[in-house]
């Protein structure tokens, strides 16, 4: 007992320390997930800079809306690899101001990318894209699959 509050700790046979009748990985667990996951999520985010991103699809395409904002046409690239679509863009900025006084200049840059596993059923030699007020706006056709025929082939 310390300064009065009771603690049951039970030793079972393969060494796990129950606390109350409590699993304590579980409550590890339910700690990290409530408190620290959204901490590390937020963390992430300033870390690694993205960009927000909408997808759609109907039965003849599928639509991509990306908000790169602040981003020349110039420095937006999309590429398709296999199925797999991705959309990069880098971000040059320069700030500068000239007072009496001082003479300051700020810059900043940094890549942003984005990757998608579309399917194998696309039509990559089709695909659109169009960058306006920094919005990016893909379409991936589709293709229509065409069934294999099946065939018995005679053995010899």
């Amino acid at each position: 007992m310390l300064n009065d509050v009771s603690y049951n700790l039970k030793l079972d046979k393969t060494m796990t320390l129950k606390l109350y009748g409590r699993d304590t990985l579980k409550m590890f667990e339910d700690v990290f997930n409530e408190r620290l996951t959204p901490f590390f999520s937020s963390m992430g985010s300033m870390i690694t800079p993205t960009f927000k991103v909408d997808i759609s699809e109907d039965d003849k395409a599928f639509y991509l809306s990306a908000d790169i904002p602040g981003v020349k046409k110039e420095d937006v690239k999309v590429t398709m690899d296999e199925d797999v679509l991705c959309i990069s863009a880098e971000r040059n900025q320069e700030e500068e101001e000239k007072n009496k006084n001082y003479h300051r200049v700020e810059r900043s840059w940094g890549s942003l990318s984005r990757s998608f596993t579309i399917g194998s059923n696309i039509d990559s030699e089709n695909i659109q894209a169009s960058y306006d007020n920094g919005v990016l706006k893909v379409v991936v056709p589709k293709r229509e699959v065409v069934e294999k025929k099946s065939k018995e082939i005679p053995v010899s």
